[in-house]
């Protein structure tokens, strides 16, 4: 791939400050870990979005999508093609006596939406104002955190279908469509673009949604690692135990392949020292897996993604 004639083709309908040629995907995670995009690209409108696709489809380019780059672990050797961050920042509040339906673009950081919403007395986002994503990977993993899941809040998403784009068709999914469920949902099985999220929220008093929100962040900062990179919780959780309560009994806490660690704090998550690499972390979770296999029987699964080459 001619990465410089294709950064000129996107220059057409993209501002020259939103892409960039080679980028260490270790400033865009959470992780602070990962290779070079070929291309990495931001788009903060629809229009912008079309031309991306547009080029791809007629490059015949290999296309990555990220939020905000909170739930992922790219490889050492990077994504070919373009990473598309999708920066789409509409928010829209409609009050209606007791409820408020609340439309917010993709792109919205939820850390930022929940203080925004603290403001206007919105209640019901309180569970993920410390989860590090944005909306649109929120309603793609169906984030979730102290009983509360996405699902239990979102009314509808609009998205844009990466099988027809060329004819603009925008869909929109009703709660049920989106077939939510731990840690999944529909946007893992189709070729969906998430562009905005409708949802449906509760009006309440200042006081208590702060109380509630001030409760979940010094607990975060008391149960998990919030000081040190991570995807966060690496591994899911088992339909009938406790994930990291398995790794903590497997003595595992603490234990290190080069630069990553299961941390001390919190086993289900794997956390960067410094200078791990993508392969530090794999042969971790691997070996992580396989300990607790063979001393419990259990096998647990990844919960992020694992991106590039």
């Amino acid at each position: 791939m001619d990465k410089e004639k294709i950064k000129n083709i996107l220059t057409k309908e993209i501002p020259e400050n939103q892409i960039l040629i080679d980028e260490p995907m270790k400033n865009h995670t959470s992780f602070k870990i990962g290779g070079a995009a070929d291309l990495f690209v931001r788009v903060s409108k629809i229009e912008e979005l079309y031309h991306v696709l547009e080029v791809i489809n007629k490059e015949k380019i290999h296309l990555t999508i990220i939020g905000n780059g909170s739930n992922i672990l790219v490889k050492d050797n990077g994504i070919y093609g373009i990473v598309l961050k999708i920066d789409f920042n509409k928010l829209e509040i409609e009050k209606k006596e007791e409820t408020a339906i609340v439309t917010v673009g993709a792109g919205v950081r939820l850390g930022e939406l929940a203080q925004k919403l603290l403001k206007e007395e919105i209640a019901g986002l309180e569970f993920a104002s410390g989860i590090p994503g944005t909306i649109g990977g929120a309603v793609r993993m169906n984030a979730g955190a102290y009983g509360t899941e996405m699902k239990d809040i979102v009314l509808e998403t609009k998205v844009l279908s990466l099988d027809d784009y060329e004819k603009n068709n925008i869909i929109i999914l009703t709660n049920s469509e989106q077939q939510f469920s731990y840690r999944h949902s529909i946007f893992m099985n189709k070729r969906y673009i998430v562009l905005e999220t409708k949802l449906k929220l509760k009006m309440g008093k200042y006081e208590e949604i702060k109380s509630k929100m001030d409760e979940y962040t010094l607990a975060r900062k008391e149960k998990q690692p919030v000081n040190m990179p991570s995807a966060g919780s690496i591994f899911k959780r088992g339909e009938d135990f406790i994930t990291a309560k398995l790794i903590d009994e497997c003595g595992l806490k603490g234990y290190k392949i080069g630069g990553a660690k299961v941390s001390e704090i919190h086993a289900g998550f794997i956390v960067n020292e410094g200078n791990a690499t993508a392969k530090d972390v794999l042969d971790l979770v691997k070996y992580v897996q396989n300990v607790v296999y063979e001393k419990t029987g259990k096998k647990i699964e990844l919960e992020i993604e694992i991106l590039g080459d």
